[in-house]
């Protein structure tokens, strides 16, 4: 895509973050970095991301209230995350992670791990482990 074409379609989603770079080919054929507003398909395919994530959040906190799942896993899709990704930026393996989404060994964790996914997942300690107690905790996200 040659610089003039790059879209600049003003995506909502992007309204207080700016743009984002993509690469285009300037008038000499080279790559050069363009700043977009963002693309109208783009935007529609993020919309629809962010719905899939919000429905994965609702029916995970379901699962919390019935005992079935712990409060990690609400929290995950909360933060647009999948397991794997929350094993990388712990840096512990996924199994671990899978094994922390069952309230048997959620339970069981140790304040020091709690405070490091808390950390991770921007909530404070007292509602990761206060959650099930208390599902209308919602925290600003």
């Amino acid at each position: 895509m040659k610089i003039k074409e790059v879209p600049q379609d003003d995506n909502k989603t992007f309204k207080g973050y700016g743009n984002k770079a993509v690469y285009a080919l300037d008038e000499n054929g080279r790559y050069t970095k363009i700043a977009t507003s963002g693309w109208e398909v783009e935007e529609v395919v993020l919309r629809d991301v962010l719905a899939d994530f919000e429905a994965l959040a609702a029916e995970a906190k379901k699962r919390v209230r019935e005992g079935k799942s712990s409060p990690l896993e609400y929290f995950i899709y909360k933060r647009l995350m999948d397991v794997s990704g929350l094993a990388q930026a712990m840096g512990i393996a996924k199994w671990r992670v899978k094994r922390h989404l069952k309230p048997k060994f959620f339970n069981k964790l140790n304040d020091k791990l709690l405070q490091r996914y808390a950390e991770l997942l921007r909530i404070d300690i007292t509602v990761l482990k206060n959650f099930k107690e208390n599902p209308s905790i919602d925290p600003n996200f």
